[in-house]
């Protein structure tokens, strides 16, 4: 009989997740696949088309069974978010109460919030299950960081979920190896926490140079950023940059901003206000599958991340897109993600919020010969290979659903 995943995750189809795949793998490998899961809404923060709280709340993706759960959307301001939070667990915990699914582990990929690994950990609870987590996001840092929430009741509160949902799960895997210093310090025994990194989906391989309509054909060094367009993301910074190699470059230089997010607006109108126009595309949010032919139309990609604690523990999902695709990264980041560009060769690297060694690195890269940059990427490729191989990752995870 097939061994039954449950997995928990408010972010699903057609919202752009690793899950996805990590689920669609999971049904060929011949697993039963159920995903509770919410209403579509990231990161526009209104329902997608065609969904609802009385549309398509049942329905199956690459034979996955899906059950999504109302909540609230995300709407554009804090107490949305806090809303959207708190209705996934209250619509999660009345689904623990009366489903009738019988699986044999829990599986909970948690990317902010937190909140949403308790109907999991209470369903596992519930039916004596083993509980796996897979940590993205570190709460209650994130929270912090997010949100400039300080005061520390509501912090210490924050940590005492945190604390139970740890307690509450048999094992834990984490994006990062900070994180798993990080967790252990709250008093998790090491042995119940292991490091898992993200793999990316196939569909990011290294293509040929190719033209695509959404960027122009010049003698533009092309840089692409691909993602939500958020403050957590780094990208206040380049219009700054930009102006920079504006005075002390010949090398035209354009930003192509690839996605959607809460920042979106405010960057382009910052760009506007510094008449940097011309070094900055951007473009409405692509399918997944569509960012590798992106990608091998520019010269390099941008990864960016906030100066904190917190992001120098973090790999973003972006970093192993970035490689799979073999270009070359120009990156503002510390800890974990510089560790791994200066270790693979793939890029240059910048400590956060460093706007003149970014704008140095970014001009570095536009004056090495087409061979240089070339090596950059297939170093880029070939760490991926050697660290983020998806089937040996896969086959890790498969020793826990066969105990």
């Amino acid at each position: 009989m097939k061994k039954h995943i449950l997995v928990i995750s408010q972010y699903f189809y057609p919202e752009q997740f690793r899950i996805n795949d990590i689920c669609t793998e999971w049904v060929k490998r011949g697993y039963k696949v159920t995903v509770v899961t919410g209403i579509p809404n990231y990161p526009q923060g209104k329902y997608f088309d065609g969904f609802g709280l009385f549309k398509k709340r049942k329905e199956k993706y690459n034979g996955i069974d899906i059950i999504r759960l109302p909540l609230i959307p995300r709407g554009n301001n804090s107490l949305m978010l806090v809303l959207n939070y708190l209705s996934f667990v209250l619509s999660g915990y009345i689904w623990k109460v009366f489903t009738k699914i019988k699986a044999d582990y829990v599986f909970v990929f948690e990317v902010s919030p937190m909140t949403q690994a308790l109907p999991g950990v209470w369903y596992a609870d519930k039916t004596n299950i083993p509980c796996y987590l897979y940590v993205q996001d570190l709460w209650p840092e994130n929270v912090e960081i997010i949100t400039g929430i300080k005061n520390k009741y509501i912090i210490n509160a924050i940590g005492k979920m945190v604390d139970y949902i740890y307690q509450g799960c048999t094992k834990i895997f984490t994006t990062s190896k900070s994180f798993t210093k990080s967790i252990h310090e709250r008093g998790v025994p090491m042995e119940k926490i292991e490091y898992w990194p993200q793999f990316a989906e196939d569909f990011y391989e290294p293509l040929d140079k190719e033209v695509v309509p959404e960027i122009p054909v010049d003698d533009a060094f092309n840089i692409i950023f691909a993602g939500n367009i958020g403050m957590a993301q780094g990208l206040d910074i380049l219009p700054q940059v930009a102006n920079i190699i504006k005075d002390q470059s010949s090398q035209k230089i354009r930003f192509n901003i690839v996605g959607d997010g809460r920042f979106k607006n405010d960057f382009i109108n910052i760009v506007d206000d510094m008449k940097l126009n011309d070094m900055f595309n951007f473009i409405p949010k692509q399918p997944a599958t569509r960012i590798p032919e992106l990608m091998a139309a520019n010269d390099a990609a941008y990864l960016g991340l906030t100066d904190s604690p917190l992001f120098a523990k973090t790999i973003p999902a972006k970093l192993q897109s970035y490689m799979a695709c073999g270009i070359p990264s120009i990156a503002s980041a510390s800890g974990e993600t510089a560790k791994i560009i200066n270790e693979s060769k793939s890029g240059f690297c910048s400590e956060p919020g460093n706007v003149g060694e970014l704008a140095n690195n970014i001009i570095s890269l536009t004056t090495r010969i087409e061979k240089e940059r070339k090596q950059y990427g297939i170093n880029a490729r070939d760490y991926y290979d050697k660290h983020f191989n998806k089937t040996e990752l896969l086959n890790r995870m498969d020793n826990y659903f066969n105990i």
